[in-house]
């Protein structure tokens, strides 16, 4: 199992849709949703209500040291932000948020009964981000933030009517209000970078998001409709998942492959050849000098190199002066075709570079030779 896991993470690693991580650079924005857990609340002195009760509380089985405890269904989260990035993976950013749980149970000292409410809270943070990402240049970058700022938690008619087990009616106990508070929150998460959309980041985060405990308001209402007045401490730690988006402005495409540079044509050949000891040209040497004349306009030329040779018959000496005579008739031939002298260099080579091996003092015609190389 292991070595596929490890596959298919290397397959999604190396999907077109992801790009080389980028630190975020200037001012971008991002959003994100997701579900919520806010974790059970204890609070509430039960002394206020035991007494608006007018009932003994042994007769109920509870103690004045009683207290609330709600817990709630999972809910939703979302957030939205603007932020401006340094270019060296720190980033920071004002943020709003919204959470909101549906109460799923209200107990009073192990008694439970009919629940129900709302719970919400709102507020703006201030956050600090490091993208690492940025520094190793994964193609996904984890990041680490943290947020300090101020939120409204609103309790909307959270309600419990309970009886207990000697069948005496318990108050019916309502929590209504919205109070403010510190915040704080810690944020890991993971981008991945569009390549399609320059800027642009898909993003998995965890959030813990707390505040400072809160006094709500709370009533309590007996049989006889008695209403005592009194409060309730809550708290207020939220676990939240979220997917969402970020785009950074400005962000310049990745520049386009440069194009593969053309190879250069191959050099082209031609092969005068000349009879023993001698530097003229014959018709079939001016036929092939014209060929390559011809050949020069269809490619580009920016050299010409005509190149001479003799056989090893005869002394190095007058090989040499031979060769060049060769090869000065050659570049003569296309100048009066048509070809730029600045563009021939014409040089002789005697009896070396054989085009066909063979002792000193040997007549071999291949190697009466004029070589005009097109480059």
């Amino acid at each position: 199992m292991k070595p596929r896991i490890l596959l298919l993470a290397a397959t999604i690693l190396s999907m077109p849709v992801i790009a080389q991580a980028q630190p975020v650079s200037g001012l971008y924005v991002a959003g994100g949703a997701g579900l919520n857990w806010l974790t059970d609340s204890d609070g509430g002195n039960l002394q206020s209500f035991i007494d608006s009760t007018n009932i003994n509380p042994t007769n109920l089985g509870l103690t004045p040291s009683g207290s609330f405890n709600v817990s709630y269904s999972l809910g939703f989260a979302g957030v939205l932000s603007v932020g401006w990035g340094f270019g060296n993976g720190f980033r920071v950013e004002l943020e709003g948020n919204y959470r909101q749980n549906e109460v799923d149970q209200v107990t009073v000292t192990g008694f439970g009964g009919n629940s129900s409410g709302t719970a919400r809270t709102y507020g703006i943070m201030a956050n600090a981000f490091y993208d690492f990402g940025a520094v190793f240049d994964w193609p996904v970058y984890p990041y680490l933030g943290l947020g300090i700022g101020y939120a409204w938690q609103n309790y909307d008619n959270v309600t419990i009517r309970a009886l207990a087990t000697a069948g005496n009616t318990l108050p019916t106990a309502r929590i209504d209000g919205t109070g403010g508070e510190f915040a704080y929150q810690a944020i890991v998460g993971l981008g991945f970078p569009i390549r399609s959309v320059p800027g642009l980041a898909i993003t998995a985060e965890y959030r813990f998001f707390g505040t400072l405990s809160q006094d709500f308001d709370a009533t309590a209402t007996n049989a006889n409709g008695v209403v005592q007045r009194s409060s309730v401490e809550v708290d207020n730690f939220n676990h939240s998942i979220l997917l969402g988006v970020r785009y950074a402005f400005g962000v310049a495409p990745p520049p386009a492959p440069l194009p593969a540079a053309a190879a250069p044509a191959p050099a082209r050949t031609f092969l005068v050849f000349f009879d023993w000891n001698r530097a003229d040209l014959t018709d079939r040497a001016r036929q092939i000098i014209s060929e390559a004349a011809q050949a020069r306009t269809r490619q580009a030329v920016t050299r010409i190199e005509v190149n001479g040779y003799t056989d090893t018959s005869g002394s190095a000496q007058y090989n040499q002066g031979l060769s060049v005579r060769r090869a000065n008739a050659v570049a003569a031939e296309l100048v009066r075709l048509g070809v730029p002298r600045q563009e021939i260099v014409a040089q002789g080579f005697g009896e070396t570079n054989l085009l066909v091996p063979t002792p000193d003092n040997t007549r071999e015609p291949q190697n009466r030779r004029v070589e005009i190389i097109l480059r």
